[in-house]
């Protein structure tokens, strides 16, 4: 015994009735009724003929949303999407490139180029002689701060 699965469950749609799901049956309804008032209003105004040609054009909009699937859209979410990308959305789409590693590397390149040795080997010299200069400063401003924790010291007595 083998039970019909569908491979993907996304794609499982409940028949109501005739093998329709409920969206296509309210469509084809629609349709239905749309074709039939067309018929009856405009019967008489309009031949037989041209009566029919306008009642197959009157349903066909609603028979369409029923069954029309693109990329896993119905109707409505297709023309939404239409819309926003043709009119509200603008055309001229820009793609700038970022070169991350060009944008961290850049000062250590350009050290490079204009040293004519290892960019990087060059930063982290003047990295060092930075943090020494700092590590002096901090020394002084300590040894100042002695200083005068001395003198208030020696005035105190």
């Amino acid at each position: 015994m083998e039970i019909k699965m569908n491979k993907e469950i996304r794609d499982y749609q409940e028949s109501i009735f005739f093998g329709l799901n409920f969206r296509q049956f309210f469509c084809s309804l629609l349709a239905v009724l749309s074709a039939t008032g067309i018929y009856f209003g405009l019967k008489d105004l309009a031949g037989d003929e041209i009566t029919g040609w306008l009642c197959m054009a009157g349903a066909a909009p609603f028979a369409v949303c029923g069954f029309f699937r693109y990329h896993g859209m119905t109707a409505e979410q297709f023309l939404w999407a239409f819309v926003k990308s043709e009119f509200l959305y603008p055309k001229r789409l820009l793609y700038k490139p970022e070169d991350l590693y060009y944008a961290c590397m850049e000062e250590a390149i350009l050290l490079g180029e204009k040293t004519g040795k290892d960019g990087g080997a060059v930063q982290k010299k003047r990295r060092e002689k930075e943090e020494k200069r700092q590590a002096r400063k901090a020394d002084k401003r300590n040894k100042r701060r002695k200083r005068k924790r001395r003198r208030g010291e020696d005035a105190d007595d």
